[in-house]
């Protein structure tokens, strides 16, 4: 078969590897200019910060397999970093937390496990897919860009799966409105993340935190990481109450409201010499669909990603993303 799969975070390049291991023929859309998703790295002159995942934990027989391979390939480390909390965001007040899970990152930055995984499939970036228009028994996609020049018909293909957050996948299933709706169960909460260098070290004692008390619920160190290059960089997430509350503020006016939180958290009033914030919209899911992925035979139209519980317990974790990618893959080839 001709597939298409639309986006290329790990669950749709996941799905779409297996795809191609089975024989077909797939063809990879995503919005942005580079593969990633949520595992994304941004690139600046102070080096990189992984602000979206941060690492990744192993719960399941699937995915500890596919770990001890990615370590045999050197695609992936363990990572054991100092984590606290920090108790209602007083600073200097921390206990320890979270030792006893064993932890991984890939190296040398967490993107670049996805862009392993996107080497040799066919993938369109900066296309992005706007409906699905019948043919028969096939589809075709309507495409568009802002920067690429494309044909704004692609196919026609003999099955779409959808890799993206539910919310931006329903608009696509106005061709299937059962299966639309079933997606719209799904709900995912936004996170403001902040990315912080700094001229020295800030010595706090710790390489990450979750915080209470405070609009932030998570810090790390990102330079606390194995191979990672030198420089004081840090990342901030903001809580889900905050990220809603501020969902459509500048991202100017979040990066001020999350540096004043990260200073009063942590205790350190050293001045950044790079500040940047980051909206994701679709961040985790608050209520995760029960299922491994979804797919319709009869439609050959199927949905897989992270907001699939997919067998463990919560929603949102690259484990997810990854036993949902490989679930819709096994369940299209049946």
């Amino acid at each position: 078969m001709h597939i298409a799969v639309i986006g290329a975070g790990l669950s749709g390049l996941t799905c779409a590897r297996q795809l191609q291991i089975q024989g077909h023929s797939v063809t990879v859309y995503e919005k942005s200019r580079e593969v990633s998703g949520r595992m994304s790295t941004r690139q600046t002159e102070f080096g990189g910060f992984d602000y979206g995942a941060q690492y990744f934990t192993a719960n399941s027989a699937a995915f500890r397999k596919q770990i001890s391979a990615w370590k045999k390939a050197e695609l992936i480390i363990d990572w054991s970093p100092d984590l606290v909390r920090l108790e209602q965001g007083t600073p200097g007040v921390h206990t320890p937390a979270g030792r006893s899970q064993k932890r991984f990152i890939a190296i040398p930055d967490m993107s670049s496990l996805c862009k392993h995984l996107a080497q040799g499939l066919d993938i369109r970036t900066e296309q992005v897919v706007r409906r699905l228009e019948p043919l028969g028994r096939q589809w075709l996609l309507s495409v568009g860009s802002n920067s690429v020049a494309i044909d704004a018909s692609a196919g026609p293909f003999d099955a779409v799966l959808l890799a993206v957050p539910a919310n931006q996948a329903v608009p696509l299933l106005t061709v299937a409105p059962a299966l639309a709706k079933q997606v719209a169960k799904a709900r995912l909460s936004p996170c403001w993340a902040l990315m912080l260098s700094f001229p020295v070290p800030l010595e706090l004692g710790y390489d990450g935190a979750w915080v209470s008390g405070s609009r932030l619920s998570w810090i790390i160190r990102d330079n606390a990481k194995p191979e990672h290059r030198d420089g004081e960089r840090w990342v901030a997430h903001a809580s889900v109450d905050w990220s809603i509350e501020h969902l459509e503020d500048d991202e100017e006016r979040a990066k001020e409201k999350l540096l004043k939180a990260f200073h009063e958290a942590t205790g350190s009033q050293v001045q950044p010499v790079h500040a940047s914030a980051h909206r994701w919209r679709y961040a985790q899911a608050l209520a995760p669909l029960a299922e491994d992925c979804l797919w319709r035979p009869k439609l050959r139209i199927g949905a897989c990603g992270d907001w699939f519980a997919a067998g463990l317990e919560g929603s949102g974790r690259v484990e997810n993303a990854y036993l949902s990618g490989l679930a819709l893959a096994a369940a299209v080839g049946s």
